[in-house]
């Protein structure tokens, strides 16, 4: 007898995880109230039993889709999206399953990603603010902005559906507060101008090299394995590829528009491994979602004191190298709104503002707008002074100060001193020193701190560089 009760609650159990496994199941960040990149072509999967049959009814396509479940358990297909601005639905349906997806809208999916400077919040950090965050959240009920939130997780190996989140939600004051205050300005103005439906996947992790973020096969090659610590106290927040696996594996199958990305404190230590890696990982994230060479662009890190002393300027440095790798990218350069006392600038709207104007003018035709400050070019030496040609400067070149500061200059014996710049026809920049009549070398804001004083006409800086490559 006591046998045969045994074999029975077996039996129970087995139907009962059959029932389960047969039910339709979607990844967390296919749901209600999601943004479906607008107009193109885009995947819906998810897991059933092998064999069941599944069938999808759109809001929006008159026929209904029908599909068996392959041997491996993971279905999908692959839907076209209008641009009908339009509330949506989708009903999934099978033997086990009846599932139906809400208030749902075509528009312009971007993911948000990086470290501190990425998560930090509307409300800001403790002590630490975001300028105009409160108005913000005061004034962020909108419709047609969507959250979703992926929280701070890593895994060993790839996962194929995000454990920690907050789900996609409408914008209202209650969820944007903690939302990536770079994200959030970003979506809003994007929103505002475009007239459509914004959708936005933040995905952001404080104090992480850019390392976890690469897939195992990509970022291998740069790595000593022998070398690499493991680390389960911060949920692999230090492991090569953990955090990818967690937070960006997931999503790979979302369609999205493009990627802004602000990332690289972490990697001051490190900048010629920095510009291998950032190109590097922008291949991979471009191979995993496998929908072309979407747009990519990126925050060049602000200055600070940084209490380490590490030299920051080589990681910007490094930065500004990447832009001439890696196709369809842009760089937002924090030259001149940087913070001496906080890594973390309160100044996040304008940083949303500059990511905003790459995305206008490259991404979305706006070509009036102006996205690019200038990039210095090239120099000649004449009359014990270096003059300075830019790129970029097409409407010229402007400082609030009438001698230039920041600058410092070098002859052959490879000492610098500081020295005196003079914007010359609104065009180039003149920088001297009575203390070196040969100079062979100039360099700008070349200090982890300092405040960026030369900008285009549209007030967009410009970066720090330097003319020389020595060590």
């Amino acid at each position: 007898m006591k046998k045969l009760v045994i074999v029975f609650i077996s039996l129970i159990f087995i139907s009962n995880s059959t029932s389960i496994f047969a039910k339709i199941k979607l990844p967390s960040i296919i749901a209600s109230n999601m943004v479906l990149q607008r107009n193109t072509s885009i995947k819906i999967w998810g897991w059933a039993k092998s064999g069941e049959k599944i069938s999808i009814k759109t809001s929006w396509i008159t026929n209904e889709i029908k599909l068996t479940t392959p041997e491996n358990g993971k279905w999908e297909v692959l839907l076209k999206t209008t641009l009908s601005k339009d509330v949506q639905t989708i009903q999934f349906n099978s033997l086990e399953s009846n599932i139906k997806l809400e208030n749902i809208l075509f528009g312009e999916v971007w993911v948000c990603s990086g470290q501190s400077n990425m998560r930090m919040p509307l409300r800001g950090f403790t002590g630490q603010p975001t300028f105009e965050g409160n108005s913000a959240i005061a004034n962020s009920r909108n419709n047609n902005i969507r959250l979703f939130s992926i929280t701070e997780n890593g895994s060993p190996t790839p996962l194929d559906t995000v454990v920690n989140y907050k789900k996609w939600n409408v914008a209202s004051p209650e969820n944007t507060k903690d939302f990536s205050a770079v994200g959030y300005f970003y979506a809003q103005k994007l929103q505002e101008i475009l007239d459509v439906p914004v959708g936005i996947v933040m995905t952001s992790w404080g104090g992480t090299r850019i390392q976890p973020w690469i897939s195992k096969d990509a970022v291998t090659p740069f790595l000593d394995i022998n070398k690499v610590k493991k680390d389960t106290t911060e949920k692999y927040k230090r492991i090569p590829s953990a955090i990818f696996n967690a937070m960006i594996n997931p999503i790979t199958s979302y369609t999205i528009k493009g990627v802004i990305w602000y990332q690289g404190e972490t990697n001051r230590d490190e900048p010629k491994l920095y510009q291998q890696l950032l190109p590097e990982m922008v291949k991979d994230w471009r191979k995993q979602w496998n929908i072309g060479e979407f747009p990519f662009y990126y925050v060049q890190i602000a200055p600070n004191k940084y209490i380490d002393k590490a030299n920051s300027q080589y990681l910007r440095e490094a930065q500004l190298k990447a832009l001439d790798i890696i196709p369809n990218s842009g760089m937002a350069v924090l030259s001149d709104i940087g913070s001496e006392q906080t890594i973390h600038p309160p100044h996040k709207k304008e940083v949303a503002e500059r990511l905003l104007f790459l995305a206008l003018n490259k991404t979305y035709g706006f070509k009036e707008v102006d996205c690019i400050g200038p990039i210095y070019k090239s120099m000649e030496a004449k009359e014990g002074a270096l003059f300075l040609n830019f790129n970029f400067a097409e409407t010229g070149i402007y400082s609030p100060e009438m001698e230039v500061s920041n600058f410092e200059i070098a002859g052959a014996d490879k000492v610098f001193h500081p020295a005196k710049a003079l914007i010359i026809n609104r065009k180039q920049v003149k920088v001297f020193c009575p203390e070196v009549t040969e100079p062979v070398a100039v360099r700008y804001g070349w200090s982890n701190w300092f405040v960026g004083t030369l900008f285009d006409n549209n007030m967009l800086p410009v970066s720090s560089f330097r003319t020389d490559n020595w060590e």
